[in-house]
């Protein structure tokens, strides 16, 4: 149920409020009348911008930290990663992509087009995959498996690194941008330490895990690098 909503309907809905605004003439991009072949592409870069923005604050604001960490709590890093959200996270995010589409004034086929990218690279960065390090590179003018599970470290400076979903290019221009995890690929460890217990993976845990304290959170400084390998 939690994919449905996350692929078809919040999508759809998104979509749904470009036209509407585009019907009312809300948004600076429906006042500019700029052609479509500038509106579109622009759209699509800012809205990505937006996520990447989004993103960040969920790691560094402590109550959004608190329901983006059922996403990095998963032991396994693939696919089903990628639709692995906090039901009130995925509200959230659905409220704030609808904000920047009608203050824009996004047009409807930008939202689908980058529906369409979200979903299909987020597939793809999230695929439990070995790249060779030549095809890694040339690949990395978006956002690849090698670069993003980067971001889903146990260690505090790498998972406030590489926040991109679709491009890379956001955390380069922001300084966020890690190359590769300081153990390595083959020493990296993919969790949060305090949710490994197999209690922990139940439904109605992963649901409450936002009411629970963030002590003994792995990305504390006090715990700051003392595990590289699982």
């Amino acid at each position: 149920m939690a994919t449905l909503v996350v692929r078809v309907l919040f999508p759809a809905g998104a979509v749904g409020m470009a036209m509407l605004a585009q019907a009312k003439g809300w948004g600076a991009l429906n006042v500019l009348q700029a052609p479509g072949w500038v509106v579109v592409p622009l759209s699509v870069l800012v809205l990505d911008l937006a996520i990447y923005a989004q993103h960040v604050a969920f790691h560094h604001v402590p109550v959004l930290w608190r329901l983006h960490r059922m996403h990095h709590a998963d032991l396994e890093f693939d696919v089903t990663t990628g639709v692995r959200f906090h039901p009130v996270e995925i509200v959230l995010s659905m409220l704030i992509k609808s904000a920047v589409v009608i203050a824009l004034g996004v047009p409807p086929l930008a939202v689908l087009a980058l529906e369409v990218l979200l979903n299909a690279t987020s597939m793809f960065n999230h695929g439990n995959i070995h790249l060779p390090g030549r095809l890694d590179r040339v690949l990395r003018w978006l956002v690849t498996p090698e670069m993003h599970r980067v971001h889903h470290s146990v260690l505090r400076r790498e998972t406030h690194s590489n926040f991109g979903f679709n491009l890379p290019w956001w955390d380069r221009l922001f300084g966020t941008y890690r190359a590769q995890p300081k153990a390595g690929h083959q020493g990296l460890t993919i969790d949060i330490d305090r949710f490994r217990e197999s209690r922990e993976r139940r439904l109605d845990r992963m649901l409450l895990q936002p009411l629970r304290r963030n002590a003994s959170d792995p990305r504390s400084a006090a715990t700051e690098g003392t595990r590289t390998r699982a």
